[in-house]
């Protein structure tokens, strides 16, 4: 089945190599975080590839003022030269936020990312107003890291995301991790707001469900709005095969046009790939 992947890190490289160093200490702390992918460009581009992934949203995310601006020039860059890439932004709670998103949408990006945990801003920050509100507009989906996993931030939790959500009811954003720990309070807000999905990355799999187990119901809840769950993988920085992430979705013995709407169909549409 062809696959299409909202949550896939591509970064600069000095930049992926700082990520690579926190799963490095990640390790070093006694949790087994080996990188599945730790290889060059070209190497993770013919592994998505060849696992049949044909478009993916190459996510960046900064964590500190005066870097957004220039992850989005790389990322148009990178979606410019590689063909399954779909074009990307990010931002952070700074002045000129609004400014240089919306040269962001005029360029064509297609999907954003905020992570609040490592951005370690308040995403209810006045200086995101408009931030979320021309995403909003757009209709541009935002995959958003802002439940407690893997460890609480100052400004993590559900409660306090969906205070952008009411300001902001019609925002399409995905919640990373399905909201990770807090897979039924991310569940809740799927059926409160009609634009929010949650994505499956790292959701399910052996790894995490030692830590984090899905709830009881997790396959009934999310077989009455699978065209809300959307793939999402971390490739390349997953301590496990990409393939686990599939078998984990197809464990939730769902039906066969329900994983393809998983796997392929509801990313497909979020991402605009007929465009």
């Amino acid at each position: 089945m062809a696959l299409v992947d909202v949550h896939v890190h591509f970064m600069p490289q000095n930049v992926l190599d700082k990520v690579w160093s926190y799963f490095d200490r990640v390790r070093e702390s006694g949790v087994d975080w080996f990188i599945q992918y730790r290889t060059d460009e070209n190497a993770r581009l013919t592994a998505l590839r060849e696992l049949g992934v044909v478009a993916f949203a190459p996510l960046l995310y900064p964590h500190k003022p005066g870097m957004a601006q220039w992850l989005n020039e790389w990322v148009a860059d990178f979606a410019a030269r590689v063909p399954e890439a779909v074009p990307t932004g990010t931002f952070y709670a700074e002045p000129g936020a609004e400014a240089y998103v919306r040269k962001a949408l005029e360029a064509g990006a297609r999907c954003f990312k905020s992570h609040v945990q490592v951005g370690g801003y308040d995403p209810r920050d006045t200086l995101l107003d408009g931030v979320w509100g021309q995403l909003a507009e757009a209709g541009v989906p935002v995959v958003v890291h802002c439940g407690d996993g893997p460890m609480p931030g100052e400004f993590t939790g559900l409660g306090v995301f969906e205070g952008v959500l009411k300001k902001h009811p019609r925002l399409t954003a995905v919640i990373a991790h399905a909201g990770m720990p807090d897979y039924s309070g991310a569940l809740d807000l799927v059926g409160r707001y009609p634009n929010v999905h949650v994505d499956t990355t790292m959701v399910g799999v052996p790894f995490t469900e030692r830590m984090v187990p899905l709830p009881a119901d997790w396959r009934s809840r999310i077989a009455g709005m699978v065209d809300r769950v959307v793939l999402g993988t971390d490739f390349p920085n997953i301590p496990y095969p990409y393939d686990v992430q599939i078998d984990a979705i197809r464990s939730w013995g769902l039906d066969a046009a329900a994983e393809q709407a998983i796997l392929h169909d509801n990313g497909a549409r979020l991402l605009q790939l007929s465009r």
